[in-house]
């Protein structure tokens, strides 16, 4: 939905609820497209390098952890 759309919203005088969903999804789109362009240079930051956002790789984690608690060493 453009800004077009939304002026004929209002001029039309839909509901309030509609008008709304159509301002939260205009904000909604340009926040999505900032964030998309923020993600590559905060991730290298973090990680110090370059990551790559558009291959999904087979990541596998161990989910058969076993920790070895002692019951001493709890705190109080």
């Amino acid at each position: 939905m453009d800004m077009d759309e939304l002026m004929s919203l209002l001029v039309k005088d839909e509901s309030p609820s509609e008008v709304s969903d159509a301002i939260k999804d205009q904000l909604f789109s340009r926040t999505a497209e900032k964030i998309q362009s923020f993600r590559p240079q905060v991730a290298a930051s973090v990680f110090d390098g370059d990551v790559d956002f558009d291959t999904e790789g087979d990541t596998e984690f161990d989910n058969d952890v076993e920790l070895d608690l002692d019951p001493e060493d709890e705190i109080e």
